[in-house]
């Protein structure tokens, strides 16, 4: 399939569909009118679940992101994949990824729609979904970032800072942020509490789950917790994070 083939939907309504999804144990029909109509929705499509480059970027950055596209307008961010929705919802919950909605489109039914359902029987997959990502405004698609047609899986414009860049160009992108923590501790709790009042989302790494005092020391050089990591600088404990704030 070559560049040239892979249609530019810009200016189009988005097809309309309905989606079987399994939600507490039952099913229900999810609409797009539902999901797009009156609203601004950003949407990134995938290959499939727990692939490399979806697990590891392509999700994660949409879900870190998505209190910013929020603060511009945005009301939700859709992940759509060609996958079955028992496949999406365990993909979900290995991601932790509680900002996104996953729509199982299991058929290809809306990827065939968008013109960008692709034969990836080569690698076992069958008929999957080209990667991309659009802004969809009151049901009409205003921008499409569509990867370009090259060998392997191309990951260098859908991407959820592209998106960001293109709907809020002077949106401010917090740093990422990360600490060691252990059960019970005070200071732990203290240090948490600072980054959410500073608007931080972080990631928590807990002692005897799956890190251990020796990690911590080989990593921080500092055997007492918590230890917090902001934008990839060891800022150190609680004490040192209020004086970094201050």
């Amino acid at each position: 399939m070559s560049a040239l083939n892979l249609p530019n939907s810009e200016g189009q309504p988005v097809p309309e569909c309905q989606w079987p999804v399994r939600i507490n144990d039952e099913w229900q029909t999810l609409d797009s009118k539902r999901i797009f109509d009156d609203r601004t929705v950003v949407v990134f499509s995938l290959p499939g679940a727990f692939t490399p480059t979806c697990s590891s970027t392509h999700l994660p950055r949409y879900n870190q992101l998505a209190k910013v596209f929020n603060a511009h307008g945005v009301d939700e961010i859709v992940c759509i994949s060609v996958n079955d929705t028992f496949v999406m919802n365990s993909w979900l919950a290995d991601q932790e990824a509680e900002n996104i909605t996953m729509i199982p489109d299991g058929n290809g039914e809306f990827t065939d729609k968008m013109g960008l359902l692709v034969d990836k029987s080569a690698i076992g997959f069958g008929k999957r979904s080209w990667r991309y990502s659009m802004l969809v405004v009151d049901g009409v698609i205003k921008k499409m970032f569509i990867e370009p047609d090259v060998p392997g899986d191309p990951f260098e414009v859908s991407d959820a800072d592209t998106m960001l860049k293109y709907l809020a160009p002077d949106a401010v992108v917090p740093e990422a942020a990360s600490l060691f923590t252990k059960p019970g501790c005070p200071f732990c709790v203290k240090a948490k509490a600072l980054l959410t009042e500073k608007g931080f989302e972080y990631e928590e790494i807990v002692l005897g789950r799956g890190a251990t005092l020796t990690s911590l020391k080989a990593v921080t050089g500092r055997e007492t917790v918590p230890q917090v990591f902001i934008g990839g600088k060891h800022i150190g404990g609680s004490d040192d994070l209020e004086a970094y704030f201050a």
